[in-house]
């Protein structure tokens, strides 16, 4: 259940977001300055997957995030150690895959709108159903890498 409640969590905040930028910014607009040298909001629309990547190829990335939504759903029923941070872990990454999914199949692109820059370095526009993935990517490797070199006795007493 968990599980289920993070990632409409996710789900929920990162439309929210997306609406308030396709709403209130104009697409390729100036940026607007949030902390100056540092971080922007911008309306950008990305037709790709993380950098852009497979841009234009809507078909493929949706297809994909079904596959690998589906793929999570088995992990998580056969193999998935049911401890709370990988629990956590796999309702962040559901989140941010739907969150995205629900742009390319609505709107044909994802909406970006964070910026983090220093001097003429941009990282790449981004958003929260990105930040959710990035997240659970990082929090599942480390608390794999913990619970490896600190086995639980018994990890299923905090199981869904």
């Amino acid at each position: 259940m968990l599980v289920l409640i993070l990632g409409l969590i996710v789900v929920l905040f990162d439309q929210w977001t997306k609406l308030w930028v396709r709403a209130d910014f104009i697409y390729g607009g100036d940026p607007q300055s949030v902390i100056p040298g540092f971080f922007n909001l911008v309306y950008v629309r990305n037709e790709g997957a993380a950098w852009g990547i497979l841009g234009g190829q809507m078909p493929i990335l949706i297809l994909l995030s079904i596959v690998v939504l589906v793929l999570l759903a088995v992990y998580h029923r056969k193999v998935l150690n049911p401890t709370l941070d990988h629990r956590i872990a796999l309702g962040l990454m559901v989140g941010g895959i739907c969150g995205n999914l629900i742009d390319r199949i609505r709107v044909g692109y994802v909406t970006d709108f964070l910026d983090f820059y220093i001097g003429p370095y941009h990282w790449p526009s981004f958003n929260v159903a990105d930040s959710a993935i990035c997240i659970a990517v990082g929090l599942y490797m480390l608390s794999s890498l913990w619970h490896t070199r600190h086995p639980l006795k018994n990890d299923s007493n905090d199981s869904e």
